[in-house]
Formats: structure tokens, sequence, C-alpha cells
């Protein structure tokens, strides 16, 4: 297969486009033909520090999600068949041609995505959907709040929150971000580098608060956050790009009861990840049958520009989600 590893800690100029041997693959996995990855920001991570801990070839392969054909199965596989589409939200390895993934981790691929558009998928709407559904519990009519409102995580939320039936706020520092996030279901657009969005959001539901906030940016947003947040709102803390410590007032938790949540899916077990590609089978695919939401793609690249869309996702300039594209 070819892939693009990480040769060492550092930016964009580490990567190497390789031959490497096929992977093995268990009873319960398959092997899977990757024809194109998201990049995401665990992506940048492991570029940053060289690979994972364990060290080895295959773990300096950035990837976590991927869109493919299923090329072989293993000898416990029942459900699946050679030549299926299939998305998955996986733990790295998707930077390379073959993946082999647990067959309960994969998704099919709706008949209206092609494979740049389905990868674009995975990490954004598995993201989006188990933080404001199956955690904070967001029901139709509730107010929501998405910070980072451009960024893949964001855009997702923006459709999934619409498409529930809720009013959605929304922040990022472009006001081109912004109109975007408006076609995809964004209600009230606050430009957070001009507008305190706690004020913004204070005249806008008459001091009432928002009643579940997804936050991508971390420190510094964590005291407007808290005076954003309704009776018995729920703060979930996706990302940290603001900064990763907070000093607080424990009486704003106290007096309207707040619940605060911590999520990252890449530090979920196999059985959790199986429990949640099971969710989103059954929640989440039926929304792309019927054009109920949709990925949002910024570039697609070919695979031996890899370094370009990782110095893109870092400008931040990006409106939703990059792609690499293994093959023409």
């Amino acid at each position: 297969m070819r892939a693009a590893i990480v040769t060492r800690p550092g930016g964009p100029e580490v990567f190497a486009i390789r031959d490497m041997p096929d992977p093995s693959f268990a009873a319960d996995e398959v092997l899977v033909a990757v024809h194109a990855c998201g990049v995401s920001r665990p992506d940048l991570g492991l570029r940053e520090r060289g690979g994972t801990p364990d060290g080895g070839i295959a773990a300096a392969i950035p990837g976590v999600e991927i869109a493919g054909t299923i090329e072989a199965l293993g000898a416990a596989v029942k459900d699946w068949h050679v030549g299926d589409r299939v998305m998955v939200r996986t733990s790295g390895g998707g930077y390379g041609s073959k993946l082999a993934v647990h067959a309960g981790l994969l998704v099919p691929i709706p008949a209206a995505l092609d494979f740049d558009q389905a990868a674009a998928v995975p990490d954004a709407f598995w993201t989006a959907f188990d933080a404001l559904f199956l955690q904070a519990h967001l029901q139709p009519g509730e107010s929501v709040l998405i910070h980072a409102v451009g960024s893949g995580v964001g855009t997702a939320a923006v459709q999934l929150a619409s498409a529930a039936g809720c009013r959605v706020f929304g922040t990022a520092r472009s006001d081109q971000k912004l109109a975007k996030a408006r076609e995809l279901g964004l209600n009230v657009a606050i430009h957070a580098g001009e507008q305190p969005f706690a004020d913004v959001i204070a005249d806008e539901t008459a001091g009432q608060g928002i009643d579940v906030i997804l936050d991508l940016v971390g420190g510094s947003y964590w005291t407007p956050n808290l005076r954003s947040a309704a009776l018995m709102g729920r703060l979930l803390v996706i990302g940290t790009l603001g900064g990763a410590t907070v000093e607080t007032d424990l009486r704003l938790l106290q007096g309207r009861r707040l619940r605060i949540f911590g999520t990252n899916l890449q530090r979920r077990t196999v059985a959790e990840r199986v429990l949640l590609a099971d969710e989103v089978r059954r929640k989440v695919v039926p929304l792309f049958e019927r054009r109920a939401v949709s990925p949002v793609v910024d570039r697609v690249y070919p695979l031996a520009e890899v370094a370009g869309a990782h110095r893109r996702m870092e400008s931040n300039e990006a409106f939703g989600k990059l792609v690499l594209r293994h093959g023409p």
C-alpha cells in the first residue's frame, strides 16, 4: 500500500510518501481500500509528536476518518461484503491506502455521497452527534450555541441541531464563515472578534441563556460560556485551542445547576466506538439519505500534497473539512 507517514516530530514538511506492506487483519476485522480520508485535529497532534508513543512505522500514519470499499473480510465477519462502500471513524492509519478495521465500526456510505464527501463525515458528524444527543440529550425546541461554527465539527453540529428543530447560535471570527454557516441552518451569527458573545446571547434570549453549548475553543471561552448557559444548561468541552486551564467562580455552576461534559472520541475503547457507530447507522445515516444534512468539504488534496492540507488546517481559514484523496 501507499501511505503518507510522519518521519519525525515537526511541521507539515515532515511527511513522506512511502510504499509499505499491506496491513494484516483479524477474524473480526475487514481490510478497507481507502479512497479518501479526512484531515482532523488529532492528525496535527500526531505529526507534532512524531508518531504515537508505542512507536513503529504504522504508528506514524495519521488519519482518523476514512471512506473506501471493503477489499477482504475476516473469517468471523458476516454482515458485510467485499465491495461494500463504507466510512469509518478509526483511531489512525487513514493516510494509508489500506486499513484494517473492526467490522463493528463500519458505517455504510449513503448513496448520495461520493468518497470525498464521505471522508469528511466520520470525525465531524460522529463527534457532534455524540456530544449533542447522546451526552447533552438536546431536545427539539431547545437552543444550542456552537463555537468555531466554521470548523468540521461546527458545520456538522449546526446541521444536526437545525434538523432537530433547535434554535442555533454560532460564533466564528470571520464574517464569511458566519454567512456560510447561515446557509447550513445557523439562526444567530456572532462575530467572536467583535462582539462579546455572552452579551449577544443575553440580548437574544431575554436573559434566559442557552440550553446546550458545544465548545471547541476551551479556556478563553470558559467564563462567558457559564454566563451564557440557561438554568440546567449543559456545556460540552470538545477542544482546547483557546487554552486548557481555567479559573472559575463555582457559584455560577451552583446557581444555574449546570452540567459539564468532557468528550474525546480518540481515547474511547473499541467497544465504546462500536456502540457509537451503531447509533450513527440508525440515527445519522438516514439524515444523509434524505439530504437533511450534508458534509461540508473545503478542499480536496491528492495524498502527495498532504503538507498543503496541514498548512491550510493550521491557518484556520478552512470552512468545513479538508480531505486527502488516494489515487487520481
